[in-house]
C-alpha cells in the first residue's frame, strides 16, 4: 500500500478532521490558565497530548466497534469493516497515539503523567458505554470534556472553577450534539441491542433533551467567562454560538432528519472556532 494511501486511510480512520470540537477548547483551557501566556513548549505538548488522546479514543472505537459498523450501511465504509485496512495496522495506531500522549503528559510536568491513565481510561470506555446505558452520550461528553481541564493543569497546576464550568460545558455540548447525531442510527441500534437516548426515548424526546443540553451549555460558558474576568469580545462571541446552536437545531426535526450532517459537522466546528478565538482575543485585548 502506498505511503500516501495509508496516511489517508488512518486519517479517516481517527477522523482526524473532527479534531476541530475538542482541539479549541483544549486552547481555551491553556489560555485561560495562563491568563493568555502559554510556553511555546507548553503550547507544542498540549498540542501533541490532543492528538494522541483524541486518536487513540477513534482508534480504539473503531476496533471495538468493527462489526456493528460492518453490519450498518451508514458505516460499511469505513476502513476497518471496508478491509480498506487491517485490525494490525488500526492496533497499532492505538498503541502509537496512547504512548504520544503519556510522553506528551510527561513533558508538561508530573501531574498530567500520573493523571495520563485516567484521561486514557475515560476517553477509551466511551466505546462500550452503549453496550450498557443509554447515558453514552454523557460519556463522550466527558471524554471532550477532560481536554480544557488537562490543559489547565499543563500551564497553571491547581483547579479553580473556570476550568470546572468549561469542562461542564464541553460535556453538554458534545453530549447534546451526539444526542443528534445518534438519531440517524435508532432503527439500527434498537435492532442490534445498542443503547442511545434517540433508541430509549424516540428522535422528538432526544431532540428536546438535546436544546436543554446546549441551553446548560450557554449558561454555564457564561458563568465561567464571568468568573474568569472576560469581557465584550467574549460575550460576542457566546452570542455567536448561541446562534449557531439555535440554527443547528432548527436544522434537525423529528420527521426530517437529512441536514443531520450538516447541523453535526458544520455548525458545531464553528461553534468550537469562534469561542476559542473569542476568548483568546479577550485575553489579548482586555
Amino acid at each position: 500500500m502506498r505511503v500516501k494511501r495509508r496516511i489517508a486511510l488512518t486519517a479517516e480512520l481517527v477522523a482526524f478532521p473532527h479534531t476541530i470540537f475538542a482541539l479549541p477548547f483544549a486552547l481555551m483551557g491553556m489560555m485561560l490558565g495562563a491568563k493568555g501566556r502559554p510556553g511555546a513548549g507548553q503550547m507544542l505538548w498540549i498540542l501533541a497530548a490532543m492528538v494522541g488522546a483524541r486518536s487513540a479514543a477513534m482508534s480504539f472505537n473503531r476496533i471495538a466497534d468493527r462489526r456493528f459498523d460492518a453490519a450498518n450501511p451508514r458505516t460499511a465504509g469505513r476502513p476497518l469493516p471496508s478491509g480498506r485496512l487491517g485490525l494490525a495496522w488500526a492496533v497499532a495506531v492505538l498503541v502509537a497515539s496512547c504512548s504520544l500522549l503519556v510522553v506528551s503528559a510527561w513533558m508538561l510536568n508530573p501531574v498530567c503523567l500520573a493523571l495520563s491513565p485516567l484521561a486514557l481510561a475515560i476517553v477509551l470506555s466511551y466505546s462500550y458505554m452503549k453496550r450498557f446505558t443509554w447515558l453514552t452520550h454523557m460519556m463522550l461528553g466527558l471524554s471532550l470534556a477532560v481536554a480544557p481541564v488537562g490543559a489547565w493543569i499543563a500551564v497553571s497546576g491547581p483547579l479553580s472553577a473556570v476550568p470546572v464550568l468549561l469542562a461542564a460545558a464541553v460535556l453538554c455540548w458534545t453530549a447534546g450534539f451526539d444526542i443528534i447525531y445518534a438519531c440517524q442510527d435508532v432503527g439500527f441500534d434498537r435492532s442490534h441491542g445498542l443503547k442511545s437516548i434517540p433508541a430509549r426515548f424516540g428522535v422528538a424526546a432526544a431532540l428536546k433533551l438535546s436544546s436543554l443540553l446546549h441551553v446548560l451549555m450557554i449558561l454555564a460558558l457564561a458563568v465561567m467567562g464571568t468568573l474568569a474576568g472576560l469581557g465584550a469580545i467574549f460575550l460576542a462571541g457566546l452570542g455567536v454560538t448561541s446562534a449557531f446552536l439555535i440554527y443547528e437545531h432548527r436544522l434537525v426535526r423529528p420527521d426530517d432528519l437529512s441536514r443531520i450532517n450538516l447541523a453535526f459537522f458544520t455548525m458545531n466546528g464553528w461553534t468550537s472556532v469562534v469561542l476559542c478565538l473569542a476568548t483568546v482575543l479577550d485575553l489579548a485585548f482586555p
